[in-house]
């Protein structure tokens, strides 16, 4: 018992220290979109992720954990779903709004996850829960509210791709179960980064649009620590804890982003993004208050 709540609270250490590098993703990322197609921004900053996870199994001699083809289905799904749908959805949507409501509206990932973990396996819906639903619900309308009439296609791409997060993450918590993280993650953002590529070169994007002595600094910073480091503390983190708590502790990131887009982009958050955080953090509260851990989960 001892053991597995100390393996627990190493998790929420490795998920909390993830949401802070996690919080300025949208920033960084609307910073390289200024000079750089969103797509050869994903591509370049997926294939700097690929080399980083490359550094890590070399120093760690880890080689060996690619030749393991139990989890390459699981990983391969994960890939499809979160290492190209995903971020494709989320890089775009950030060309059409901003920061803070990104984050905000990433914050719905909670309760796609709740619905997909709880109620996919039958476990009981409390009271708590269904009120958790409702308020992650009404925090999401008051992010969109004053669009309501037009609305802004980033935030409905930003909305979509936490609506299949949670899918990509079952595959990646089972294939962690099989094999280390960062095997997962180099093969992820590998493949992920060409197919990406592919996608920009087929669409026609220009890649001599791309201005590396304005850009580079944000695609090193977006590959190595944010779709790097980030992204290897999250897959360890929920191989330790259950998905839907993991997004609970992640709650503080919306707040740490409206701050950081406020210091680096100057867009003061704005009344309805504040007003939208108050029932969206009571909203995780109680959906994260869950005593029966899933099992498959």
């Amino acid at each position: 018992m001892e053991n597995k709540l100390t393996q627990e609270r190493k998790g929420e250490l490795i998920i909390l220290s993830e949401g802070v590098l996690w919080s300025l993703f949208p920033v960084v990322t609307i910073l390289s979109l200024k000079t750089v197609a969103p797509l050869l921004s994903l591509a370049w900053s997926t294939l700097f992720a690929a080399v980083f996870f490359g550094m890590v199994l070399f120093f760690k001699n880890g080689w060996g954990e690619l030749k393991d083809k139990s989890a390459i289905k699981d990983i391969l799904l994960a890939t499809l779903i979160l290492g190209v749908i995903f971020y494709l959805l989320f890089f775009s949507g950030l060309r059409y709004t901003t920061a803070g409501n990104a984050s905000l509206i990433g914050l719905t990932e909670i309760f796609f996850s709740f619905l997909f973990f709880n109620l996919w396996h039958k476990e009981y819906f409390s009271k708590e829960h269904i009120m958790g639903a409702i308020l992650m619900l009404a925090g999401a309308t008051i992010v969109l509210y004053p669009n309501v009439h037009n609305l802004q296609i980033g935030d409905l791409l930003i909305l979509s791709a936490a609506f299949i997060a949670p899918l990509g993450n079952f595959f990646q918590k089972r294939a962690r179960k099989k094999v280390k993280s960062e095997a997962i993650l180099f093969i992820r953002s590998s493949i992920s980064a060409l197919v990406i590529f592919v996608i920009a070169y087929f669409t026609k994007i220009d890649f001599t649009t791309i201005n590396l002595d304005k850009t580079f600094v944000f695609l090193i910073i977006n590959g190595f620590f944010l779709l790097g480091l980030s992204k290897l503390l999250w897959v360890e983190g929920i191989h330790r804890i259950s998905v839907t708590k993991a997004n609970a502790l992640n709650s503080v990131t919306p707040l740490l982003t409206l701050l950081f887009a406020w210091m680096l982009l100057g867009n003061i958050p704005t009344k309805f993004q504040l007003l939208a955080f108050i029932p969206m953090f009571f909203g995780i509260i109680l959906l994260s208050r869950n005593k029966k851990a899933s099992a498959i989960e």
